[in-house]
Order: C-alpha cells, then structure tokens, then sequence
C-alpha cells in the first residue's frame, strides 16, 4: 500500500513539475486570438474570444483574408474577455486563415482559422427530439400512460376474438 502511495505522489509531483515548467512565466492567459470552432466548413458562424483587451476593453477583428471583413469583439463578463462573432462566407476556398484583432488600445492579437470543404463529425448538428406537427402523441411520453394504453388495446384485441371465435362457434353474441 505504501509503495502505491509513494509512486502515485511521485507522478503528481512530476507531472506538477512539468506542468509549471512549461507555464507562461506571467499570470493569466496567453493573450492570443482564440477561434471556436477552428476548423469550420463556408457557411459556418465563428465566434472568437481574446483576455488581450483587458476586462473593459473592445476590439475590432478582422476576418478579410477568410472574406468575412470586419467585426467588433465586445467585453463580456466571460472570464473579462472580448468577444465576437462573424460568417464564414459560403465561397470560402479550403485553407488556413489569419483572423486578427486589434484591441482599442492598440494591442494586436490573431489566431488561425482552418476551412475545409468536407465536415467533421463534431460540426455536424443532427435534429434532436420530437415534431410538434399535431398529429398524434395525445399520450405523451409517459411511461406509466403508454402502458395503460396498450393494455387498453390488448383488452380491446382479445375481446375482439372472444367475440369472433363465438360466432364462429354458433353460439351467438
């Protein structure tokens, strides 16, 4: 138990040590451009977030090299970031592209956007739930409602061929 010990405290403490080591010397974050999704199809929205502004700081962003122009990137609340949104152009060619951001006091910042023809399983957005068309459903989805309607049904069925089966027999209704 105790050798188990040591050696799960030994790889915390070398996996602490590596990460500090590899940790920006300065807090906070990296003060880049960060893009989400990075790899979009044309058509696709892209929303881009920087901490480079500061808490109250606005920017303008610049997606011309992609063909989507400009866009303002406002201060949220979000972890005091800027952020913004803007449309990749449907007649976006596949390839990688520089979004810029400059803030409004004067601090430049970009990150990478990657555009492919051919989507990801991530980027693909399949309907969930159910139609409301009106049509059907008066039950709901109800376990406890549905099993008393299909027992309703099996009563209505066997009485059904109890009733048949006596009629074919001759002995009447």
């Amino acid at each position: 138990m105790r050798r188990t010990a040591r050696l799960l405290t030994g790889t915390a403490l070398a996996v602490a040590a590596v990460s500090l080591a590899t940790a920006p010397a300065y807090g906070g974050s990296t003060e880049s451009l960060e893009v989400f999704p990075s790899t979009v199809v044309p058509g696709a929205d892209v929303t881009v977030n920087t901490a480079a502004c500061g808490a109250d700081g606005t920017a303008t962003g610049d997606a011309s090299a992609v063909g989507a122009g400009i866009f303002i990137l406002a201060a949220s609340a979000h972890e005091q970031d800027a952020i913004g949104q803007f449309k990749v152009p449907p007649s976006a060619q596949p390839g990688t592209y520089e979004i810029v951001a400059k803030c409004s006091h004067g601090r430049q910042v970009t990150g990478d956007l990657i555009v492919n023809l051919t989507a990801t399983r991530e980027q693909i957005h399949l309907p969930r739930g159910h139609v409301n068309t009106g049509v059907g459903g008066a039950l709901g989805s109800d376990p406890v409602q549905t099993a008393a309607g299909v027992a309703a049904l099996a009563v209505a069925a066997a009485g059904g061929t109890w009733l048949l089966h006596r009629r074919a027999r001759g002995d009447g209704i």
